[in-house]
């Protein structure tokens, strides 16, 4: 069973005697399972992508809509959204965003950003990533004290779910990048596909098949980054 599938509660069913006789085999045997931090590790940025992949749609949706749901967020707000776009209406998504850049870029960035969305196009599906603003001012009323702070923990609530899902597709070996056309596509796209008026884009996941391997990841020192007391 893998990281996520115990995570979330994805199991088979078994009788009583055999979770008794499972669990001490389990305890007696080391575990040959992949850590979280080895997931982590092992979740990039996958530009060259397919739509090549073995699991279903409805398998991919259970587990983005898994991921999300159980996504933590600030006084349990639950503001993080998704739509999930396969076949044409992924095509649909990225054809429009394209529509959009030509109508801003200078004439000679069009072929380069042709082939950038072409090879995001290219994949088997996207995920946007929208927090509910409704949600978000009924706390801001609710609760005055903490006014400004609610559009920020938002924020950390949409990136929370867009680490889960991102992680849930790689342990699956489906690889992925997180794109930011938002602002200037949000309009288009809010009337191409009937969002919400109160939910506000904040990223999109394009995935697909492994088509080519991730570059070189560079870390700053540990120095630089960390401070550790006591």
């Amino acid at each position: 069973m893998s990281f996520f599938a115990k995570l979330f509660g994805f199991k088979q069913k078994t009788t009583a005697q055999e979770d008794v006789a499972l669990k001490a085999a389990q305890e007696l045997e080391p575990s040959n399972e992949t850590s979280f931090i080895e997931l982590i590790k092992n979740r990039r940025s996958i530009y060259a992508i397919g739509n090549n992949l073995s699991q279903s749609n409805d398998e991919i949706e259970k587990l983005i809509q898994e991921a999300i749901r159980h996504s933590p967020s600030a006084f349990n707000s639950q503001s993080s959204r998704a739509v999930i776009l396969f076949g044409q209406s992924h095509h649909k998504f990225w054809n429009t965003v394209l529509e959009v850049l030509k109508t801003i870029i200078p004439a000679e960035a069009v072929s380069g950003t042709e082939q950038k969305i072409q090879s995001f196009a290219a994949g088997a599906g996207t995920v946007l990533f929208y927090e509910d603003q409704s949600v978000i001012k009924s706390l801001q009323e609710q609760f005055e004290l903490y006014a400004d702070n609610f559009p920020i923990w938002s924020e950390h609530s949409t990136a929370i779910a867009q680490f889960a899902v991102w992680n849930v597709l790689a342990e699956q070996n489906i690889g992925a990048s997180l794109q930011h056309y938002n602002p200037i596509i949000d309009e288009k796209i809010n009337t191409s596909f009937n969002i919400p008026a109160e939910w506000k884009l904040r990223a999109q996941l394009v995935f697909g098949s492994i088509e080519g391997t991730a570059g070189e990841k560079a870390f700053i020192d540990d120095e630089s980054r960390f401070k550790t007391f006591g």
